[in-house]
């Protein structure tokens, strides 16, 4: 008899009225602000500004839950589209079944139009954004333990996890996958933060490091699970996955390590700086203007003058032409009229 053991909750979801507040929703949300959150500092202290990167996973986020929501739906046909299963249960998100695959894929395609919409190179947000995925991933499995789902082999360990008979489970006491998912998703977190400090990783290496950090678990903790999935000589596709997508990331960081060594030195450019230019190209032109006023005043201050001295020219001349005449008529042998 085991004496020790994970309580599991009796449901999944409370009821606040009419409105249900579901357990695996919640650990999602957290994950998502978690990472947003984390995200940001790496993203400032980078020289990024304040804000980017929530304003990019405002499009990476639904882009990740469609993908993994489709992920899951498609690895996993067989429990909607099955004989009597309802296929309007793929729908049902907040019953369980996200594949992080999926997630990860499409969410870069939501990143990729946010970044290009901000002039951001995408590897570098990627970088920023890598531990918080981590430590996303590791609340977000604790929505498989308010599920009762996603758990591993029979144990009498102390720290297993205790499932009540339900739908397609059966009362025991399992390995908790889910727990040992959650702490390695945090080691692979620390691990991302450590190497990105000590080696300045950039160009999307950070990111590839957690891949597959990442994958290195979840090949073996997807090795223990029980849940019904498909098989692929003998074992779990996702496994499988795993594998490909390690060997992927390693392929990915060597090659980039060699093309473009070093990191970033401008991950976003500085409005600040510009509207700074822009603010002193206007007093430029207005100082410019003012110049060009200034010498128009003068040269119509000049014409005035110019005219006055013709004028005193003219008379002098009129005078000495007088004088000139008076002197001939005084003349001797000058005819008088």
């Amino acid at each position: 008899m085991n004496l020790a053991f994970i309580p599991s909750p009796s449901t999944g979801v409370l009821h606040l009225g009419p409105i249900p507040l579901r357990g695996y929703a919640f650990c999602i949300i957290i994950g998502v602000f978690v990472a947003v959150w984390l995200g940001n500092k790496r993203w400032i202290a980078r020289g990024g500004k304040p804000g980017t990167v929530a304003d990019i996973a405002v499009w990476a986020v639904p882009f990740g839950l469609v993908g993994g929501r489709l992920y899951h739906v498609i690895t996993d046909y067989q429990l909607y589209f099955g004989e009597g299963r309802d296929w309007v249960d793929a729908f049902k998100i907040w019953e369980g079944g996200l594949g992080i695959w999926g997630a990860i894929a499409l969410g870069a395609v939501g990143a990729w139009i946010g970044c290009r919409r901000r002039g951001i190179p995408l590897p570098a947000w990627a970088d920023a954004l890598a531990p918080g995925i981590a430590l996303a991933q590791a609340c977000g499995r604790w929505g498989n333990w308010f599920n009762q789902e996603l758990y591993g082999r029979a144990t009498d360990l102390p720290w297993a996890v205790e499932i009540t008979d339900g739908p397609n489970r059966v009362a025991g006491t399992y390995h908790p996958t889910f727990l040992y998912e959650s702490l390695w998703c945090v080691g692979v977190a620390l691990l991302v933060i450590w190497a990105d400090r000590r080696f300045t990783l950039g160009h999307g290496r950070a990111f590839a490091l957690y891949v597959a950090a990442y994958c290195v678990g979840r090949g073996w903790i997807e090795y223990m699970r029980v849940d019904e999935a498909h098989h692929v000589l003998g074992l779990r596709l996702n496994v499988w996955t795993s594998i490909v997508v390690f060997v992927l990331a390693v392929v990915y960081l060597v090659l980039s390590a060699k093309l473009r060594p070093g990191r970033e030195e401008v991950v976003e450019p500085d409005a600040n700086t510009v509207a700074g230019a822009e603010g002193a190209d206007t007093v430029a032109g207005a100082e410019g203007d003012g110049a060009k006023a200034d010498a128009g005043a003068a040269d119509a201050g000049a014409e005035p003058a110019d005219a006055a001295d013709t004028a005193d020219t003219a008379d002098t001349a009129d005078a000495e032409g007088e004088a000139d005449g008076e002197d001939k008529a005084g003349a001797p042998g000058a005819k008088k009229l």
